[in-house]
């Protein structure tokens, strides 16, 4: 049975998820997401863009003028897609994406993280479910790998549905780039 099992998996299309608000989408999300699909032989990176991240502040930019810009910054890497599905899906929430494209038996989902979310993760709505429902990439972030590894969740989390990935940093981030 359990050969049947890894068959079916093997078989399975391996896509990454991004998800965030984007504003700005910059060269850290590519390179993360360049990455993530050559280490894990992934197909396709989906960027899914919110209109809102629940732990942030409002975001400057509107949804449309950030999704442009991410595709502009993307360029012609056709393995990365931009998409919204917060309509398509009437939530803004992970689990309910991870749970759509899961209904697609086709896929095998990855979520792709930095190591600054894994900090407050077991804070998200039904986090536990998430790790469930797909395999967990976390890059390490520029003063974030300490935190991150004595985090409620990499210590609470089954690391076969977790992986921390150590890699040459791109130190910028988003919140940087508002300031600018």
């Amino acid at each position: 049975m359990a050969k049947l099992e890894n068959k079916l998996k093997s078989q399975k299309i391996k896509i990454g998820i991004l998800g965030g608000t984007f504003d700005p989408a910059h060269k850290g999300h590519l390179e993360i997401s360049i990455q993530a699909k050559k280490r894990f032989k992934l197909k396709n990176i989906i960027w899914t863009i919110t209109k809102q991240n629940p732990f942030k502040n409002e975001s400057r930019s509107d949804l449309r003028s950030r999704m442009q810009f991410a595709k502009k910054l993307i360029g012609k890497n056709d393995s990365i897609k931009v998409k919204f599905y917060e309509d398509r899906i009437a939530s803004n929430r992970t689990i309910d994406l991870i749970k759509h494209l899961n209904k697609n038996k086709k896929f095998e989902v990855y979520f792709i993280m930095g190591a600054d979310n894994l900090i407050n993760f077991h804070k998200w709505y039904k986090w536990k479910s998430i790790i469930k429902e797909c395999n967990i990439l976390v890059f390490d972030r520029q003063g974030y790998k300490a935190k991150s590894l004595r985090s409620v969740t990499f210590n609470g989390t089954n690391k076969k549905k977790l992986t921390f990935i150590n890699f040459k940093k791109v130190n910028i981030s988003s919140s940087q780039l508002r300031k600018i």
